[in-house]
């Protein structure tokens, strides 16, 4: 294992990569969802409609929504009668979706503040883990996915929606051009940040692409994995099964 780790476009200590990427978090906690319209053109909200269609939540069963502090994704599957444990390394954040879920009368959540690296949930508790635009930020993915794979019962479901490498020609280069030239210019004018939001960009170029982080998945334990590329690839929804 490498001594060093991805952030944004620098190669740092592992042991610093948490902190740093904390430090970003609770930056854009109050400004989470302009963060996600600046980065998608505010598609992000297309998309995980549609990663919750796909995760298919279902009255009873007992969801981990890693690094979804905020909110986001648990409010959409609340509506099924899911029981949803919402999970964050990141306390700020995980305020965030407190005061949202007080504001919409939802009193049946759970928040916990949680590594994904290591969880203190017990074995086979899950019948789903979902994270949504969060796997990147972790400093040992393999960690995460086999502590996703540990807490999933047998025939659980694991989904992740990342941002990944779009195939399509001519697209990339646009997209490119859009988040690195704008996307800091945006944070600096909605959220006084420019330096967040530049490596929440570069740090989705640095995330492997959609086979590599396929056979990750696989080499957590998960089974018939899936990944179902959003606009060429620009977005990704991964899924696997734990038998």
């Amino acid at each position: 294992m490498s001594d060093t780790v991805s952030f944004g476009y620098e190669d740092i200590a592992r042991e610093e990569k948490t902190a740093r990427v904390g430090k970003v978090f609770s930056n854009v906690a109050s400004k989470y969802d302009l963060m996600n319209d600046a980065m998608s053109g505010g598609l992000h909200r297309v998309w995980k409609d549609r990663f919750v269609r796909r995760v298919k939540p279902q009255a009873g069963e007992h969801i981990l929504d890693m690094a979804g502090g905020t909110g986001d994704i648990a409010f959409r599957m609340e509506p099924s009668g899911a029981i949803i444990t919402v999970a964050d390394i990141n306390p700020e954040m995980l305020a965030v979706g407190v005061e949202r879920a007080a504001q919409r009368g939802l009193d049946e959540m759970v928040w916990s503040e949680a590594n994904a690296e290591k969880l203190s949930f017990p074995d086979k508790f899950f019948d789903a883990y979902t994270i949504a635009f969060g796997i990147r930020n972790v400093t040992d993915i393999p960690a995460a996915l086999r502590e996703a794979h540990r807490v999933l019962k047998r025939g659980g479901r694991f989904y992740c929606l990342e941002f990944s490498t779009t195939q399509w020609p001519g697209f990339a280069q646009v997209y490119d051009a859009y988040s690195h030239h704008l996307v800091p210019k945006l944070g600096q004018l909605l959220a006084n940040d420019a330096d967040s939001y530049r490596y929440l960009i570069e740090s989705i170029r640095r995330f492997p692409e959609m086979p590599v982080f396929e056979k990750m998945i696989q080499d957590a334990g998960f089974v018939r994995t899936r990944v179902e590329p959003l606009l060429g690839g620009l977005v990704a929804i991964h899924s696997g099964w734990k038998i």
